[in-house]
């Protein structure tokens, strides 16, 4: 670890020390389990790690995050979200994620509130500020913590002390929610995401690591995949099977997207302009 990160590491200690108690907004990624873990290491059971549970939360991802909640010894609860129940969010407008989040933080509050806990926090870090993150809003209106921002930590910083802790998911790939699959303006149901959540389980059960499945006109799937990944989905037997499977979830089209995995591609289309609105 170097002299840089041991302090950032030093600082976010202190940082949940004078916290107290927190909830922490729990999804499995790699930024809130370094965040859960070392809260913790520092606050023992008065850190709780709260499991936001939807239709748009892969399966595999919620499986996953109980998983490692119990190596850490962590406190962990489940709470059911509805953000598929605001219509606003299933209108799926450029501001999505503001809905979203909102939901999910009442959430937080609530069980702090039921378990005497301080403060809610979640796993933001800095290179998430100059991504289009219309959920941080809502952040800001429910006076949520993120102490990783606070000590400084980048994914780089996130990654590096995650191995240092020898948490086994410290080089998992980015993920977002499933919402984040659908074109904006394009309406989302649950039936819809739990057709992505299928595609997606089905590529990583056959040992794809970065990839998405974007879902076009309730007929097209879109595979974006990691370009080291790309060679596998050229042999035709497996290629074959792909189509096979994704036909049977109902898409008639499948297609691979030559530029590859890119998180967030679906703001491509979103202007500059467009952004501001919702910053």
């Amino acid at each position: 670890m170097t002299a840089e990160l041991f302090r950032k590491y030093e600082t976010l200690r202190t940082i949940l020390s004078d916290l107290g108690s927190v909830a922490v907004g729990y999804s499995g990624g790699i930024d809130s389990t370094l965040l859960i873990r070392v809260a913790t290491d520092v606050l023992g059971d008065n850190a709780l790690a709260v499991i936001g549970r939807s239709e748009t939360y892969p399966t595999r991802e919620f499986e996953e995050a109980i998983e490692l909640a119990r190596r850490f010894g962590s406190r962990y609860c489940v709470v059911n979200t509805e953000e598929t129940d605001n219509l606003k969010f299933r209108e799926n407008p450029l501001n999505r994620c503001y809905f979203c989040k909102t939901e999910l933080f009442g959430k937080l509050h609530d069980v702090a509130a039921e378990e005497g806990i301080d403060w809610v926090a979640d796993g933001t870090i800095v290179d998430d500020l100059g991504d289009f993150r219309p959920g941080m809003k809502a952040k800001a209106e429910q006076d949520v913590r993120s102490p990783l921002l606070e000590a400084g930590f980048s994914k780089n910083d996130v990654r590096e002390l995650a191995r240092f802790l020898e948490i086994p998911n410290w080089d998992k790939p980015s993920f977002a929610c499933l919402s984040s699959r659908f074109p904006y303006g394009f309406g989302i149901t649950k039936e819809n995401l739990m057709k992505v959540d299928a595609a997606e389980t089905f590529l990583r059960d056959n040992g794809f690591r970065t990839f998405r499945v974007r879902h076009h006109d309730d007929r097209t799937a879109r595979i974006e995949l990691g370009r080291v990944e790309f060679q596998k989905m050229f042999d035709d037997e497996f290629r074959s099977e792909v189509v096979r499977r994704f036909k049977e979830l109902g898409y008639v089209y499948v297609t691979m997207d030559l530029q590859g995995f890119r998180s967030g591609s679906m703001n491509e289309v979103v202007t500059e302009e467009e952004k501001k609105g919702y910053k």
